[in-house]
């Protein structure tokens, strides 16, 4: 998200179950060439997952209007820009975030009657932190002008004192609302944050909006290295080799997050084309044993 983490819900940890599942197919190797980004080097094509153990998902099972399981995520509230001069608040409210009964979990952007808006950005700090495999979610982005919906990661050590960015940031997918045709993975990291951050953007083949439904987006993390991938196609491949010099602080635990923000320095603000409300939704979250 490009931005110094605002705050933290506290909870108390709960260890995954691990299980072992057939991988579905939008995980198994792409027949075709991996498409380039728009930055950065295109990786290679993506190994086979299919054999991978499933240790923790979120299938977002859960009955019409149910909140999101407290077992798996917090959901931080408040304002005040988040870093990045965004207009949204973030509520635990369901009328930002809910199941939807047909196996989805729904983030809604809404402008409320008072001129504001409002949205909710669930997190899984001290429920479901990862270190390492293959991290996956199956998502319908939201569109309009100065919409920013985004599936990424920070670094446990965030919430014991080490400061961001020090502590590490994987952007799995960021999307702005006057690039519907666009999506970007980054790390942010001490020396390359906020604009300066390491990634690429990956172009849809077909030049579509990615609102326009289901696409998966996620990243194979290994010891000093992650490509990324979406609907099974490698686009980058980011190692120690890419921070210049800088510290890879990517060695260590980290916990999911998502959000649909609205406006800020990046997305810019909504105007007059720009539609409420705008829903993100989410089909899972997962995380597989991939080892190198």
């Amino acid at each position: 998200m490009r931005s110094t983490r605002h705050r933290t819900i506290r909870t108390t940890v709960t260890a995954a179950a691990a299980l072992t599942l057939v991988l579905s197919a939008s995980l198994v190797a792409s027949a075709a060439a991996p498409h380039a980004p728009d930055g950065g080097a295109a990786a290679d094509a993506p190994p086979d997952f299919s054999a991978a153990a499933l240790l923790w998902s979120d299938e977002f099972n859960g009955a019409a209007g149910s909140g999101p399981s407290a077992a798996n995520w917090n959901q931080e509230t408040g304002g005040g820009g988040w870093g990045n001069n965004e207009l949204q608040t973030y509520t635990n409210s369901r009328n930002n975030s809910a199941m939807d009964g047909a196996g989805n979990l729904v983030i809604t952007a809404r402008r409320e009657s008072n001129g504001g808006y409002t949205s909710a950005r669930l997190t899984t700090a001290n429920r479901v932190e990862r270190q390492y495999g293959y991290l996956e979610a199956r998502i319908q982005i939201p569109r309009g002008q100065g919409i920013w919906p985004a599936f990424w990661m920070l670094g446990s050590g965030i919430d014991s004192g080490v400061p961001w960015p020090n502590s590490g940031e994987i952007d799995i997918m960021e999307n702005v609302g006057f690039e519907p045709h666009i999506v970007h993975g980054t790390l942010h990291g001490p020396g390359y944050s906020g604009g300066s951050g390491i990634g690429a953007a990956y172009t849809h083949p077909q030049g579509w909006s990615f609102a326009d439904t289901f696409h998966t987006f996620g990243i194979d993390w290994q010891p000093n290295r992650i490509t990324w991938y979406v609907d099974g196609v490698a686009y980058q491949t980011r190692t120690t080799a890419d921070v210049g010099g800088n510290q890879w602080v990517f060695n260590q635990p980290f916990f999911f997050i998502l959000n649909v923000a609205v406006g800020g320095n990046w997305p810019g603000y909504p105007d007059g084309t720009t539609q409420f409300p705008q829903t993100m939704r989410i089909d899972y979250v997962r995380a597989y044993d991939v080892r190198p």
